[in-house]
């Protein structure tokens, strides 16, 4: 007898094993048929006949082929066909040889069709039912019983797999819709109970022990409510991936997890013009610097999706590009792939990488973004967001790149430290750069908030502090940020930058800010803890060139709805050109200067370049004229890249 191991291996074996089946089915149903409904004794040609004809109907109608376990409507429809074909075919057989010896009977005829279609279907079913685990014996006292918000596609999937797991340990109980339409109906033969308002009744009156958020597309505000809802109750919580988890050629699955922060901050899904950015994307050679950082291995994740013609990941950290290249070779196998590990302030390294690979698009994501490490380093960050940006887009120009790209930040709307003053010039320079390129060429930045996980975030940083047990450490209580998770600010560069018009500053519409507290607190409940109770909340101070607030947009900046719903266009005015090359001349010099007159001297060059700066007291801005003499006073701390 062939083992289970052996018929996976070999699909012919298996097929065979099936039409065997069939036909002994189909044999036992025309002897029972024959023996209940004739009257004289069997006629073994009959039999014969029958079984032959039945198995010239399976193969026309390739039933072997039918994977039992996943079987479904169109295999029903499909196997009532071939039993429909089976009892016409027969009937028409017996019309056309009625002086056979021992002809065949009409009651027998159809009695066998139908019989023989009823064993198929049972075979078939009690296979599909052992698979959802219908038939297995579990103790329903011990199952965690289950109700699941959202009846939709994602909620029957949901109640699928948990009906052919019963290892899962859970019992589908109902389920939660706020359609009026899906009120009191039956879902494969588990019903729908009521809104989402009723949800602590149902939980109550149905002793529900495990809730699950089935409803990929909801946003973080809906989320957080059905959260709060089921929490209150004590019930354990689950949900399923967003719809902006998808990416290339992945499905939605139902997988169960805890809810986590990113799904209370989620936001309504972004339709991209796929077409548009397929049309530039598709065949095209993309280049991503910094690569190996959250944006930059996020964008060629998405850029993958499009199929270019060839992805390079330009990046400086080994590991961190072995990470995304290995990412990606597993999710777009057959995606061509280059890694260049080069520093994008070596200019003949750039222009090497550039010649040979010679892209049509390039986005540009490295940076140095650390605010309290640039303020004690600021020559790091001139040289690295500055002339490594300038770099990179010459050697963009040299070359003809027709998209350029440039991920900016919020933080070079009025500046109060060195990264955002940094990445204002690097706006500028992309201004420049977008007069000098070829015509038709669109070189862009676009300028967004923090994103969920990112290294560095408060994200990862608070789930460290919660497994170590607190505490939860927060500069102060009415520190406030944009937040946007990394898919969502990813693919709205992609729509902004790619499809936007040349020389612009495109802001991402970030949504609501999120005060710090709040976002930690938050956590701290995810995890099952109580703020102040199970885990204590810490005020450390604000750091070295932080601000409460960030801001989007500057006074002189306007904003208006283009591109997309969700980006705005920041009229940011290119710098004049003498002045800007000045600054830009003053730079470089100050860089070769000594300790203390280096900073002074770059702070001197850094506000003119930047009118809007007003550098931090705890910062660079201690290297201020005016606070010259507080600084060897001591009255204003020294802080070092180690915090000290």
């Amino acid at each position: 007898m062939p083992t289970n191991r052996t018929l996976r291996r070999h699909p012919l074996l298996r097929q065979a094993v099936k039409l065997t089946l069939d036909l002994l089915l189909a044999g036992l149903a025309w002897a029972a048929s024959e023996r209940f409904l004739s009257v004289g004794s069997p006629i073994a040609w009959h039999l014969y006949a029958w079984v032959g004809l039945c198995g010239v109907v399976n193969l026309g109608f390739r039933l072997t082929r039918q994977q039992y376990r996943y079987i479904g409507f169109r295999d029903t429809l499909q196997l009532t066909a071939a039993s429909l074909t089976l009892c016409l075919t027969a009937l028409l057989l017996g019309h056309l040889t009625p002086d056979l010896e021992g002809a065949l009977s009409f009651d027998t005829l159809v009695t066998a069709s139908l019989a023989t279609a009823v064993t198929w279907a049972l075979a078939r079913t009690f296979v599909r039912a052992r698979y959802e685990g219908i038939l297995q014996e579990t103790a329903p006292d011990a199952r965690q019983r289950t109700l699941i918000v959202g009846a939709g596609r994602a909620g029957l999937l949901v109640a699928q797999e948990i009906q052919r797991h019963p290892e899962l340990g859970s019992q589908v109980i109902g389920y939660v819709d706020d359609a009026f339409d899906k009120q009191g109906i039956l879902l494969q033969g588990v019903p729908v109970m009521g809104p989402s308002r009723l949800l602590r009744t149902l939980i109550a009156d149905h002793r529900i022990t495990q809730v699950v958020l089935a409803i990929p597309s909801a946003s973080g505000a809906i989320i957080r409510r059905l959260r709060e809802e089921a929490q209150a109750t004590g019930v354990r919580i689950k949900t399923v991936p967003g719809i902006s988890d998808l990416l290339g050629p992945r499905t939605w699955k139902p997988e169960l997890r805890d809810v986590s922060i990113e799904d209370l901050l989620r936001r309504e899904p972004i339709q991209l013009d796929q077409s548009a950015l397929g049309s530039i994307l598709e065949d095209a050679t993309v280049l991503i610097t910094g690569a190996g950082g959250s944006i930059g291995s996020e964008l060629a994740r998405q850029v993958a999706a499009f199929r270019p013609a060839r992805l390079i990941l330009l990046g400086r950290g080994e590991n961190s590009l072995w990470e995304i290249e290995r990412d990606l070779r597993a999710l777009f196998p057959n995606q061509a792939l280059s890694l260049e590990l080069c520093d994008i302030r070596h200019t003949n390294r750039l222009r090497h990488v550039f010649e040979r690979w010679r892209p049509q698009v390039v986005l540009h994501a490295a940076a140095h973004k650390h605010v309290p490490y640039l303020e004690a380093h600021p020559e790091e960050a001139v040289n690295n967001n500055i002339f490594g940006t300038e770099r990179v887009l010459d050697a963009a120009l040299a070359v003809g790149v027709h998209t350029f790209v440039n991920i900016s930040t919020d933080k070079s709307v009025n500046p109060t430290n060195v990264l955002g003053a940094s990445k204002h010039i690097a706006e500028g320079l992309v201004l420049r750069a977008a007069r000098r390129a070829p015509a038709g060429a669109h070189y862009v930045s676009v300028r967004f908030g923090n994103v969920l996980g990112s290294r560095g975030s408060v994200i990862p940083i608070f789930r460290q502090q919660i497994q170590a047990g607190g505490p939860l450490t927060v500069t102060h209580p009415d520190m406030i940020r944009y937040f946007m998770t990394i898919p969502e600010a990813s693919q709205l560069a992609l729509q902004a930058g790619i499809l936007g018009d040349t020389g612009k500053v495109y802001v991402l519409d970030m949504g609501e800010p999120v005060r710090i507290v709040d976002l930690a607190t938050d956590m701290a409940r995810l995890s099952g803890l109580v703020p102040g109770r199970d885990i204590e909340v810490k005020f450390t101070g604000i750091r070295p060139g932080e601000k409460l607030f960030e801001e989007l947009f500057s006074a002189q900046e306007e904003s208006r709805t283009d591109v997309h719903p969700k980006v705005l266009d920041a009229h940011l005015r290119e710098p004049e050109d003498p002045l800007f090359e000045q600054g830009l001349d003053g730079l470089r010099l100050a860089m070769e200067e000594d300790e203390g007159r280096r900073q002074a001297q770059m702070l001197r060059w850094l506000r003119r370049l930047v009118p809007t700066y007003t550098p931090s007291a705890l910062g660079l801005g201690r290297f201020a004229e005016e606070n010259r003499d507080r600084r060897h006073s001591g009255a204003n701390p020294v802080y070092l890249a180690d915090g000290s």
